[in-house]
């Protein structure tokens, strides 16, 4: 059998914005950072958020579009961002994807800033539950995607 021989890139972490350096290393495996802003989940909910807001909302008469779309979009749109500041700022030792516990963390502190306490120092802002639950739908399938994507990207050749 011929050795598998293939071009590697590997990160290196630092403050969280990584640097790629390549070189050849026979079967070698190489486990994929969380790439914050480029990540794809992120790129697609801030398109998606942006056509809602400016496109379809003032277009079409849907309480789901008007409500709670860009809701479900907080976690996939905020949580990398904010991780990316954790990173910068030392709170994050590692590049990995959102783990179960700061999906959580992140759900249950915006719900709570944006839902309780934003409508007692707004007076504008109103509290709604179902905020709260389109927040965890959300934070659900952002969570689902990044597991699947890095079952994916384990014990393979990946190139960012």
């Amino acid at each position: 059998m011929r050795p598998c021989h293939a071009r590697v890139q590997i990160a290196v972490a630092e403050t969280g914005v990584g640097l790629w350096f390549g070189f050849d290393h026979p079967g070698a495996v190489v486990r994929v950072g969380f790439h914050y802003f480029r990540d794809p989940l992120f790129l697609g909910s801030c398109a998606a958020y942006a056509l809602n807001r400016w496109l379809l909302k003032p277009h079409l008469d849907s309480t789901f579009l008007h409500s709670y779309f860009n809701d479900a979009l907080l976690i996939p749109c905020a949580l990398p961002l904010a991780l990316l500041l954790q990173r910068w700022l030392r709170l994050r030792s590692h590049d990995r994807r959102p783990q179960l516990g700061e999906i959580a963390l992140h759900l249950c502190a915006w719900s709570i800033l944006f839902e309780w306490i934003g409508p007692h120092l707004m007076k504008r802002a109103t509290g709604d539950p179902w905020d709260v639950a389109a927040y965890v739908a959300g934070g659900v399938l952002a969570g689902l995607w990044w597991r699947w994507q890095q079952h994916q990207t384990d014990g393979r050749f990946v190139s960012p």
